[in-house]
């Protein structure tokens, strides 16, 4: 019987991983133990489970079936263990985590290391990028990603709230440039935008007809570091739009002031992803279910 699950965890990491050597070596195993052990599996259901060629794994029909039936037995064991033993069991094992830069810095992080205190079995790996990491692809077990998500069965998501955006500036640059009343206004003033590449972020605000715009203002100034717009914004060199988790400590404090009161406020969607392919273990469980309980109280203020 051990033998028999054994194969069924070594030809679901197998088609996880992609390869064989990459599940060999997550299961800290042999390339050829994990070839032995799959090849018995295919023997004993008397079906192929993959094609392999030189260059490529693939499934078969059989093993794609297969593999869905097994995703689905090792998830119905994993809570029938929890169940069994009266409480969660304590998380332990690797979670890797990726996150864009800033605000997994400022939000993300503090959550995960009061996470690590309390779970000194659980490993976590953070990786902080702005660019879009393909989680499979890079053996991602989480991601925070912000704004529209694009459909796919790959993955699961978790909705964590808005990230609801503002436009800013100091009052030493308002008492010497003054206000600006419209949007079209915005083109007479100095502005701090973010770039992304090579690419300006455009902002996106509403008119005073309700209208949501989408404005790529003119500058001198151009930045790719969220922070160091903030500080620019908060030395008087310009108008910002910033998002409320960064900029809510400054404008409590009188250091930035809103601008252009709008009738509804442009936010970007966060969510938590994750492969849908892969049953939830205990470790990413708890993280996921940490970051989903704190994160939305940390999108207001900084």
């Amino acid at each position: 019987m051990n033998d028999r699950l054994g194969g069924i965890a070594a030809f679901v990491q197998v088609v996880e991983a992609g390869s064989f050597a990459l599940a060999a070596e997550q299961l800290h195993l042999t390339r050829s133990a994990i070839s032995k052990s799959v090849a018995r599996l295919e023997q004993r259901l008397g079906v192929r489970l993959f094609q392999r060629t030189t260059r490529s794994l693939r499934l078969t029909d059989d093993g794609q079936a297969y593999y869905e039936r097994c995703v689905r037995a090792l998830a119905e064991l994993e809570q029938a263990e929890d169940e069994l033993d009266g409480k969660q069991r304590e998380p332990a094992g690797r979670v890797r985590i990726s996150m864009p830069v800033l605000f997994g810095q400022r939000c993300v992080t503090p959550v995960l290391l009061e996470l690590a205190q309390r779970y000194p079995q659980l490993e976590m790996e953070l990786g902080y990028s702005d660019r879009l990491t393909d989680l499979v692809a890079d053996d991602i077990d989480l991601a925070i990603r912000s704004g529209p998500l694009a459909d796919s069965g790959e993955l699961v998501a978790r909705r964590l709230g808005i990230s609801y955006m503002r436009l800013c500036a100091s009052p030493a640059y308002l008492e010497h440039h003054g206000h600006p009343d419209t949007l079209s206004a915005l083109a007479e003033h100095q502005t701090l935008p973010y770039r992304y590449g090579q690419r300006p972020h455009a902002w996106r605000l509403y008119d005073e007809h309700g209208r949501l715009q989408t404005l790529t203002p003119p500058s001198r100034l151009r930045f790719d570091d969220l922070a160091a717009i903030a500080t620019a914004a908060e030395a008087g060199m310009g108008i910002a739009w910033l998002p409320d988790w960064l900029i809510g400590k400054a404008l409590q404090q009188g250091r930035l002031q809103t601008l252009l009161p709008q009738p509804h406020t442009f936010g970007f969607e966060l969510h938590l992803v994750w492969p849908a392919s892969r049953y939830l273990p205990t470790r990413l469980r708890v993280v996921i279910d940490a970051l989903a309980a704190a994160l939305p109280g940390r999108l207001a203020a900084e």
